[in-house]
């Protein structure tokens, strides 16, 4: 991979392996290396290294080999970078006994890392990103497993009547931070997806996130027949019998992927029940080598980690038994299961005749289950009561793990900087101890208030930048333009709404009453603007509505402007938003948000959150970090909580944010509950928080069992 920049000379050779491990993603310092090359053709290249270092005139890079400035700052970051890569400490070596070094395989249908890599929808891709960052950190002996997704990340377009318009975008591999996986003959690596009939290939890229390989399956392969070549190609599939040939080879081709590398015994575990058939083919190998279906079924859950993260009952894939059948009669026989055994092991006893259940599926194959928030555990022990039940009967439970965030990700540079000038050099190793955090209060209210005006610069700027080449490429409808926030004051205050848009979410709560809203917003003494951004699944006519509201709204000279929908939503816009708007708005209908993780990346920013009491602000919410309301409940639940909502602005919200006490200029009744989200938030809600843990809770047991069958591998009993 690094032999695809042969123009680098060899005194900065170094940039060729640092641009193809998405380390640099998370380290200013090394972003700020490829930006000192050429800051416009880093801006070009959409803060994507490999593609910079393609594009980038030689001259460019002689230049830079011969600069002492530039020199000084590879140095150091190049040191670091490679220092921290051959490492062999860290937290988990240091804690965690795992004499063989079973390796941990986490099986996600999507991953959130950077907006180079889009193989990402929402919320659960971050999250597995994240978690892969963090086990980076650590040093966990963590293997990720996932798709490529060539041919379908969604890119938004609004038509001049507020429709979304999805167009697809095929991702260019040769400026992706990817190589292709080689056999032993130097061919690339072609795995055909066990007993399944037809025969279907997987081909693997790999990514490498730190110290963390990722594996990408890619079915578009000269191998498969051409309806093979396209399950991969999209994310989250609609057509059922398309989607479940894609869970198939993510779950039994991603297995048989690490199998053909000489994976073999690991801790398994499944994001979602998307991967769950990955137990199948741990199945299907512990028989071939000899052991009891029996024996290998009970290995196979004391090693299998699952985490459910859907409150509501349509969020979990079932499968008809039809198809079920159609595509495993073959397979059955490799498991040791009867066609009954097997679709047992399916069946929500709630509802046995809908189909083939995979969270059901992926929660009696596990020994170790878990929500990702306490709210959530709540919510999912009654959705699942009867399953729960059973499981129980076994002495088995269920147990949650809040989400959380990683923070170097999602944490504005100018904050970083405040942090490290007064939390201490060692913050951030330790940067889950809530005793570190206390020293929030030692910076100075000036300091960090305008280190956020400096983030909320940059936010405005960049969307009045998008909205220029909006219309300078496209020559877009003057209505879109006006809409997306050109008309933004930054003295202003700023609310942020920005999520992937579904009904649950309830975007369009805010603009419950106009009237209201529109005094609220044109107040001449303390004016608002709101920020809406998102996108809806492509199949959603219902959400496509909902952001044609917000747009149509935004576009109404009556709101002057003070309202705007940014398009195509991404992580490059997400970063700018939860570092720059003023306050984080969320009002999902509870109970139907199972953690949410946008308004804890706000709340390390300083950005505090109003939200209904759902998720994870039920676990945050302290009184005085940020604002909440309890959802109502009956028909006209949306009028009184946007009433509720209207209120908390009106009162406390706004005027706090307007009230400059020194005449200073620094809201200091603002800059204490800023001060107050980011102690509350960062050691509790990070990613740190969360892994250690999963792997408190979990991966410790789920290693011993591991490593027991190990042993008595090498010891041939």
């Amino acid at each position: 991979m690094i032999d695809r920049f042969p123009e680098v000379p060899a005194r900065i050779d170094g940039l060729r392996e640092l641009a193809c491990n998405l380390w640099w993603s998370w380290h200013h310092q090394a972003r700020d290396l490829f930006n000192m090359l050429n800051p416009a053709a880093w801006q070009l290249s959409v803060h994507n290294p490999v593609k910079l270092l393609h594009e980038i005139d030689r001259s460019v890079l002689e230049r830079a080999a011969e600069n002492e400035h530039f020199l000084r700052h590879y140095d150091a970051v190049i040191s670091r970078f490679r220092s921290e890569m051959r490492a062999k400490g860290g937290w988990f070596p240091s804690h965690i006994r795992n004499p063989t070094n079973v390796p941990i395989a986490y099986f996600s249908a999507e991953y959130g890392l950077h907006h180079s890599m889009p193989f990402y929808a929402g919320g659960l891709g971050f999250l597995a990103g994240d978690y892969l960052k963090e086990c980076s950190d650590l040093m966990l002996p963590v293997i990720g497993v996932g798709f490529m997704y060539p041919g379908g990340y969604l890119r938004q377009r609004l038509s001049p009547d507020g429709w979304q318009l999805s167009e697809s975008e095929i991702l260019d591999k040769s400026h992706a931070p990817i190589s292709q996986v080689l056999d032993e003959n130097g061919k690339p690596l072609l795995v055909r997806v066990p007993v399944i009939e037809p025969p279907i290939y997987v081909g693997v890229w790999k990514l490498r996130i730190g110290r963390i390989p990722l594996y990408l399956l890619d079915t578009d392969v000269e191998a498969n027949d051409p309806w093979n070549r396209g399950i991969s190609s999209r994310l989250y599939i609609g057509d059922a019998e398309q989607r479940l040939r894609q869970e198939i080879v993510l779950g039994i081709g991603g297995m048989s992927v690490l199998e053909s590398m000489g994976i073999n015994n690991l801790v398994l575990h499944l994001n979602e029940g998307h991967p769950a058939f990955a137990v199948l083919e741990r199945l299907r190998s512990l028989i071939g080598s000899g052991m009891s279906c029996r024996d290998a079924i009970d290995y196979i859950r004391s090693t299998t980690v699952f985490t459910t993260h859907t409150p509501v009952p349509a969020g979990h894939d079932i499968f008809p038994f039809h198809l079920m059948e159609k595509y495993f009669n073959s397979y059955l026989p490799s498991i040791g299961l009867t066609r009954d055994q097997f679709f047992r092991l399916g069946i929500d006893p709630a509802n046995p005749q809908a189909g083939f259940n995979m969270t059901a599926f992926a929660m009696r194959m596990s020994l170790y289950r878990n929500c990702v928030s306490r709210r959530h555990l709540e919510v999912t022990e009654s959705m699942w009561r009867h399953l729960i039940s059973e499981l129980k009967s076994n002495g088995l439970v269920i147990d949650y793990v809040t989400n959380g965030v990683h923070i170097l990700t999602w944490l504005d540079r100018g904050m970083e900087d405040l942090f490290n000038r007064y939390l201490g050099l060692g913050w951030l190793e330790e940067h889950d101890d809530p005793s570190i955090w206390a020293l929030v209060d030692e910076i100075p209210d000036r300091e960090l208030w305008m280190a956020h005006r400096m983030a909320k610069m940059r936010l405005i700027t960049t969307i009045r930048e998008r909205a220029r080449l909006r219309w300078a490429m496209d020559g877009a409808d003057p209505r879109i333009i006006v809409a997306s926030g050109v008309l933004f004051d930054p003295s202003v205050f700023t609310i942020g709404f920005a999520r992937r848009f579904a009904t649950y979410k309830r975007a369009t709560l805010v603009l419950q009453d106009l009237n209201r809203l529109r005094s609220i917003l044109n107040n001449e003494d303390m004016p608002v603007q709101i920020i809406f951004a998102g996108k809806a699944h492509p199949a959603d006519d219902t959400a496509k509505q909902i952001i044609q509201r917000v747009y149509n709204v935004a576009k109404d000279p009556s709101f002057g402007g003070r309202i705007a929908f940014v398009e195509d939503y991404d992580e490059q816009l997400a970063q700018y938003m939860v570092h720059g708007v003023d306050l984080w708005l969320n009002t999902p209908q509870p109970p139907l948000e199972a953690s949410g993780t946008s308004g804890m990346k706000a709340m390390i920013n300083g950005v505090p959150q109003l939200s209904v009491l759902d998720g994870w602000w039920i676990e945050g919410y302290n009184g005085r970090n940020g604002w909440a309301f309890e959802g109502a409940e009956g028909a006209d639940r949306d009028v009184r909580d946007a009433h509720s909502l209207y209120d908390l602005l009106e009162n406390d919200i706004v005027p706090l944010f307007y009230s400059v006490e020194n005449n200073d200029g620094v809201p200091h009744g603002w800059v204490r509950v800023m001060k107050e989200a980011i102690k509350s938030t960062a050691p509790r809600f990070s990613a740190r928080r969360m892994v250690k843990e999963y792997t408190g809770k979990f991966y410790v047991n789920a290693l011993d069992a591991a490593n027991s069958f190990s042993m008595n591998e090498i010891h041939g009993e």
